[in-house]
């Protein structure tokens, strides 16, 4: 099957229960929850339920109806800030977000007239989180930062920043797309009001899955508007959460995978995990830093960055280098923007991009010692 190293796009492969779950439930329930009376659809909201319940375990959270599901963090993100900010509204937010983020709120920056600040950072991606005070505003609405960089990978001091919101009485918005199943988190420890996650990424879940988690009354006004199986008379979205934000059918099959993804994450052990990871980490840039004309981004440092690499090869074009690496040698990495420019026109390479190393729970040194002598053969012989 190669070597995938793209698992900041995508995590693979899928622990075997996560595969074997979807199959199930599609051939053995296959009904839509919230949607009948009969066994079937019973199985589907327990399902739902129990997918919360874990969501919840996962991230040290107690209410279950506060877990809402969308299609996809951007999902989420968009229904939260398109809900919460209104015209002449103030959001801070970093230097390294992802165009989940940074395209939504130019979009409500052009639309709604809103008012956008950014945190400077180092080079490294490092933000340090006094600057975000001065930032603040009376009309400051909410602070939304990236946990980490799917770019280089560097750690945000999100615990620091709540603080910072939560003494100003500003919500604050943390995007754990890189971080969820990666990270030990604490939604109340480290003082976040919604957090975001997706589930096909750390969480080793299918694609399809995402959502959001309330730790705060804020109001939101829902993205969607439709059917919730429940209150049908009512002509407009009911208020009761989690069906105000729910509207439509949900992926119930990928929410059942995404269960199986996280009780995997959560019978290793997180703090295991992140051991493990660390460790890979810290030989990926042993070996690269060994490479005279490969250029590493971003902290050299496991203890700062997640499981993301970004570098470039003397003479090569991101986009080439990954071409051949898949085509003669069936090595998977990424190459481009990463849809994330903010931080790249923080690290110099704008114009073309960078090579991205997503290294996952499943890669090991093996990997590692592929790709190096596969970059040496190419830097020899192109």
């Amino acid at each position: 099957m190669g070597i995938y190293l793209d698992n900041a796009a995508t995590s693979y492969p899928k622990p075997k229960k996560v595969l074997d779950e979807v199959y199930a439930f599609m051939n053995d329930i296959g009904a839509s929850s919230g949607r009948g009376a009969y066994r079937k659809a019973l199985k589907a909201d327990r399902m739902m339920y129990e997918t919360r319940k874990s969501i919840c375990k996962l991230f040290k959270f107690k209410k279950t109806s506060n877990v809402i599901f969308t299609l996809n963090i951007t999902e989420a993100i968009n229904l939260l800030l398109n809900g919460i900010l209104k015209e002449g509204d103030h959001v801070i937010t970093s230097s390294l977000e992802h165009n989940s983020v940074w395209r939504t709120l130019k979009h409500l920056e052009r639309d709604r007239g809103i008012e956008i600040s950014t945190v400077e950072c180092d080079k490294y991606g490092i933000t340090d989180p006094n600057n975000i005070k001065n930032l603040i505003k009376k009309n400051t609405k909410l602070i939304v930062f990236n946990h980490a960089s799917n770019v280089i990978g560097t750690i945000q001091p999100i615990k620091k920043i709540g603080k910072i919101a939560k003494d100003n009485n500003i919500p604050f918005i943390v995007d754990t797309a890189q971080t969820a199943g990666a990270i030990d988190i604490d939604i109340n420890r480290d003082n976040i009001d919604i957090l975001t996650f997706t589930g096909h990424k750390s969480l080793l879940g299918p694609m399809g899955t995402g959502g959001l988690l309330f730790n705060s009354d804020i109001e939101i006004s829902p993205l969607k508007f439709g059917g919730t199986g429940g209150d049908s008379k009512l002509e407009y979205q009911p208020e009761s959460i989690p069906s105000k934000y729910e509207a439509g059918t949900p992926n119930v099959a990928g929410i059942a995978g995404l269960k199986k993804g996280i009780d995997f994450l959560l019978a290793k052990g997180i703090i295991n995990i992140r051991k493990k990871e660390k460790n890979l980490v810290d030989y990926t840039i042993k070996k690269l830093s060994e490479v005279d004309e490969v250029t590493i981004y971003g902290p050299k440092n496991s203890d700062l960055i997640t499981n993301v690499i970004s570098f470039n090869v003397e003479n090569f074009r991101p986009d080439e280098l990954v071409y051949k690496l898949d085509s003669k040698y069936n090595i998977m990495l990424r190459s481009g923007l990463h849809c994330a420019p903010s931080i790249h026109r923080v690290m110099g390479t704008i114009d073309k991009g960078a090579v991205r190393i997503g290294l996952g729970y499943f890669n090991s040194r093996e990997d590692i010692n592929t790709l190096i002598k596969a970059l040496k053969s190419l830097i020899k012989n192109g």
